[in-house]
């Protein structure tokens, strides 16, 4: 079944670093500075994970032309704005046991 424009719009993209793969060309961050910086290594370090919309032609730039594929673009699904937490509401607690009873 297909993602209708809406449940696309409604999703978040981040970008995520398989450091197991990627060996420190510094491409992405060439191509992303915006939220792609280098560590004393060369190696990635993402300035925000989350891609703003204007940037997302330029993050899947970025994630298709790394050379060992480390680079990688999620999508996320964000709550509806009817499902966020409001201030000052706190998630319900569950009782924790200690090994001692009653």
């Amino acid at each position: 079944m297909a993602m209708t424009r809406a449940q696309a719009e409604a999703q978040a993209h981040v970008l995520a670093v398989d450091f197991a793969a990627c060996d420190g060309h510094g491409l992405c961050a060439e191509l992303l500075p915006e939220l792609v910086g280098l560590d004393e290594w060369g190696y990635p370090v993402l300035r925000r994970p989350t891609v703003p919309p204007d940037l997302l032609p330029h993050a899947r730039r970025a994630v298709a032309c790394c050379p060992v594929m480390a680079l990688r673009l999620n999508r996320v699904p964000t709550p509806a704005p009817d499902q966020l937490p409001t201030r000052g509401t706190a998630a319900p607690r569950r009782a924790v046991s200690h090994g001692q009873p009653g």
